[in-house]
């Protein structure tokens, strides 16, 4: 499948931004699984500096300055990606949990070396025995790895309910567990929480999902959204993609922009800035198969 991406997102500021410097995570990047044909993003008003990069997990990212006054900021990033669904390893044939942990906890080189920075707390996954508790239900003694993650994406699904209003950006896990309500940053937070307490490694991940509208409903442009998921690492397989807020595998639907411990590590768009009042923010996101 081809698609083609529009991601539009506006500030504005009640009061002139005098200087602002920001740093974006709005292009995909390439995998196994995903070509990039072509990606760009347009900054109003025009930054003074900017310049690309790659970061340390192998995303890209892009810093930008921006020195003149202004009351609104407006990134429009396109995309045109082909995805295409990967080998998903049959969830009961996978190895059991344990001799997962076990193997990521003596493999010091390599591959596990890679793996290994996905095993610990990050600065907004911290343990939490009542997350390990809640896990501890899904990976029974001898469970099949994958088996028992999708389990756990199910039940994720099932007792926590999204509710946009119940949580922001700097909600502490603990609070999300509490309340069991939240959105996809919370339940892929969740989700990586749980499988790290247990010793197993797991990403999160920054990108895209297409949405499909009601039966009978037309299709409204700008109406998709921006999403966060999990990657669990099973020996023998890779990572495999599972996505707590609508309790299935993420595959061919989803555009992956990149992954990192938390969602401090891929946030789309974070900046610094002098001035600006209060201000509120707009944005849409369409994810258009191409017709080929």
């Amino acid at each position: 499948m081809i698609y083609e991406v529009y991601h539009k997102t506006e500030y504005r500021y009640s009061e002139p931004v005098t200087i602002s410097n920001h740093v974006v995570h709005l292009e995909p990047r390439g995998l196994a699984q995903q070509r990039v044909e072509q990606s760009r993003v347009e900054i109003l008003p025009r930054p003074t500096a900017q310049r690309s990069c790659v970061d340390y997990f192998g995303n890209h990212m892009m810093f930008f300055t921006i020195e003149e006054p202004h009351v609104r900021l407006q990134l429009t990033a396109r995309s045109r990606v082909e995805v295409w669904p990967g080998l998903m390893p049959a969830p009961g044939q996978t190895p059991p949990w344990e001799e997962v942990r076990a193997q990521l906890a003596a493999d010091s080189s390599g591959e596990g070396l890679k793996v290994a920075e996905f095993l610990y707390d990050s600065p907004l996954i911290g343990f939490l025995p009542e997350i390990q508790d809640y896990a501890k239900a899904s990976f029974t003694p001898g469970r099949a790895l994958v088996e028992a993650a999708l389990e756990l994406n199910h039940r994720i699904r099932t007792d926590f309910v999204f509710d946009p209003t119940a949580t922001t950006v700097s909600t502490p896990l603990a609070e999300v567990f509490l309340a069991r309500k939240g959105v996809c940053q919370d339940f892929a937070h969740l989700m990586v929480g749980a499988l790290r307490s247990l010793g197993l490694a797991a990403r999160y991940v920054s990108g895209y999902v297409r949405t499909q509208p009601a039966p009978g409903a037309a299709r409204i442009f700008g109406a998709d959204a921006s999403h966060a998921w999990v990657s669990l690492y099973c020996p023998g397989y890779g990572w495999v993609d599972m996505d707590p807020t609508n309790d299935r595998l993420a595959v061919q639907d989803y555009v992956t922009l990149g992954w990192g411990r938390d969602y401090g590590d891929v946030s789309l768009i974070r900046g610094i800035l002098s001035g600006g009042g209060q201000h509120s923010l707009y944005y849409a996101v369409n994810v258009e198969p191409v017709m080929v």
